[in-house]
């Protein structure tokens, strides 16, 4: 099972590397990592995507919750929650198929954000679902390179404090 946490820690040099080492240490794998300053320029949220029961969860919780520089960990899976993923997609292409490649990534809502002799790029926003759908559907024309952020997640409605 999968657990998306959402992770409030202070905005300084090295938490990212505490944190990711805490997981090393712990042997627990890491499926997605995301960082970024939220309002308040002095903390980070990092939303961690990491496999495991909810034995493993409440391991790797009481372990972030020890670190110092951590300020709140949320689980969000029993929480009502916005997901979104951003993935970059440079396929093959030339002039006998880039309509097609723009249809499939009009169908999706994606963007094509850069066109050049031998391929295109598709820039596509969603949840993993969409993105792997988006994915087989330019794999028969040939991915070249491919590049996903990982998941960022917030809890819906008013914020908590």
């Amino acid at each position: 099972m999968r657990h998306t946490l959402s992770v409030l820690v202070e905005n300084r040099y090295g938490v990212l590397t505490r944190v990711a080492g805490m997981f090393s240490r712990r042997g627990y794998n890491i499926d997605s990592l995301t960082v970024g300053v939220t309002e308040d320029p002095t903390v980070s949220r990092m939303t961690i995507v990491v496999k495991g029961d909810d034995e493993v969860l409440e391991q790797v919780t009481k372990q972030l919750n020890k670190l110092i520089e951590v300020i709140r960990v949320t689980d969000l899976k029993n929480e009502d929650t916005v997901e979104r993923e951003l993935a970059m997609i440079k396929v093959k292409s030339d002039v006998n198929n880039r309509s097609e490649i723009m249809q499939i990534a009009d169908i999706f809502r994606a963007r094509i954000i850069d066109v050049a002799p031998k391929s295109m790029t598709v820039e596509i926003t969603g949840d993993d679902t969409k993105i792997k759908a988006i994915e087989q559907l330019l794999r028969p024309f040939g991915i070249k390179e491919m590049v996903r952020t990982g998941r960022i997640a917030l809890k819906r409605g008013a914020k908590n404090v």
